[in-house]
């Protein structure tokens, strides 16, 4: 399975507007990588921004698969990838 760049970013707002119980519309997120620093996430909710690493991207996507197509995935079973735009392989 492969998900793509705006499937992940559905993920993490997703992720973050459940945590911080605000509407997923209120999370902008912008995907990075960084040779040095791996895949990471800018996210702006509210006038506040952050940055989350790679770990919480797999976590965010790992939730996501789960809750939109019933697929349970592992953190080990998910691949960033850098191809023209960042996308996610899932093997189940």
């Amino acid at each position: 399975m492969q998900l793509t760049m705006d499937e992940i970013i559905n993920a993490v707002c997703l992720n973050i507007a459940e945590r911080r119980v605000i509407k997923p519309t209120e999370v902008m997120v912008e995907l990075l990588w960084d040779e040095d620093l791996g895949y990471s996430a800018h996210i702006t909710v509210q006038g506040r921004d952050w940055y989350i690493n790679e770990g919480s991207l797999i976590e965010a996507i790992t939730r996501y698969v789960d809750r939109e197509y019933g697929i349970r995935a592992f953190q080990d079973q998910i691949q960033l990838d850098l191809t023209d735009e960042i996308i996610a392989h899932i093997a189940v």
